[in-house]
């Protein structure tokens, strides 16, 4: 199968197509940026013993910000827990991320308006919530279109073939895009299927797919702009070959299955390197455009941590008064109890 690309390892223009404008380039570059000096300062924050566990999402940058440039507010995103580079850039604060992966009960939870789902960290359940809002949204006759992401080990769950299946049945107006990068935890690819991609699969439920370089922003751009124009039509399953550059989370060691030179390798494929490289090709970048962005971010990073760690965390009470709307008595006479009362 043919991938999509449009940029070499050295950020060489692989195709005669124009380009988006200029502005967009520059969007393109900075939010990945934002998005890998966030994931960089939540690692740090872990291993300080500040975060309770984080799932770093470094190396798939292009294909999130490209995947989200496509949507308008009132498509959905229904995300997995490596995912944030997406939905901040479609309206998830980033103090909300950070409350989640802190283990705050009301992280993750978007405000009125912003159309993300809550962060889903079981394998492959998200697919099956997309399915169900395009249903939705089908039945309404809303135009609204919803993207889930998952990665390679999600297609060896059932829910990920129920999810295409049920799609491609009713034609809802839903995106799968598959973030390949390579390993479920430490299961190779190869050792998760017997097909040579994930696209290819959509085969089987006669739907429309797409097959990118995950690594590359532009292609991805364009790969997502024509699977949002089919989505109209029905379903499409988006490939987009990439690799995470750190652990699968901060508990995972992917020393004692990746060796060095497979990870030299696709260091050299890095989104960021290969766009900054095109950008400064064209005078669209430089060092002081690069000092802004980072002055920009880091601000913003640590003004929105000093606000969460400034205030108390949720207490244990308020955490079990959110299971249900109404508690049962056994789990009323806890929160009671948890909060002093007889």
């Amino acid at each position: 199968m043919e991938m999509t690309k449009w940029l070499d390892v050295d950020g060489t223009l692989l195709v005669d197509q124009p380009l988006p404008s200029d502005d967009l380039l520059r969007t393109m570059y900075a939010e990945m940026k934002r998005g890998r000096m966030i994931d960089t300062k939540m690692y740090k924050m872990q291993r300080q013993g500040r975060m309770a566990l984080v799932a770093p999402v470094s190396g798939q940058e292009a294909i999130q910000v490209a995947s989200a440039l496509v949507l308008s507010q009132e498509d959905w995103i229904a995300p997995s827990y490596r995912d944030s580079v997406a939905t901040m850039l479609h309206g998830m604060p980033l103090a909300q991320i950070i409350r989640y992966f802190k283990g705050y009960s009301d992280g993750g939870s978007p405000p009125e308006g912003v159309n993300v789902l809550p962060i889903q960290i079981i394998i492959a359940a998200q697919m099956l919530h997309a399915v169900g809002i395009g249903f939705a949204s089908k039945i309404k006759g809303e135009n609204a279109k919803t993207l889930t992401f998952f990665g390679d080990g999600a297609t060896s769950q059932g829910d990920f073939h129920e999810a295409l299946n049920f799609a491609a049945v009713h034609k809802l107006p839903v995106i799968f895009v598959c973030q390949n990068n390579q390993y479920a935890i430490s299961t190779p690819l190869s050792k998760q299927m017997n097909t040579e991609t994930v696209a290819e699969r959509a085969k089987a439920y006669n739907m429309a797919y797409e097959y990118v370089d995950g690594n590359d922003v532009l292609a991805c751009y364009d790969v997502m702009q024509r699977a949002y124009e089919k989505a109209n039509e029905g379903p499409v399953l988006v490939e987009a070959v990439t690799y995470r550059l750190g652990p699968h989370t901060t508990s995972d060691d992917p020393k004692k299955y990746r060796t060095d030179n497979e990870e030299a390798l696709w260091q050299m494929r890095d989104p960021l390197v290969r766009m900054q490289k095109l950008l400064a090709a064209k005078s669209l970048w430089d060092e002081a455009f690069e000092k802004r962005i980072e002055e920009r971010v880091s601000e913003e990073i640590e003004q929105v941590i000093e606000e969460i760690e400034s205030t108390p965390p949720p207490s244990l009470a308020d955490m079990l008064g959110k299971v249900y709307e109404t508690p049962p008595p056994l789990i009323q006479e806890q929160i009671d109890g948890l909060r002093g009362q007889s």
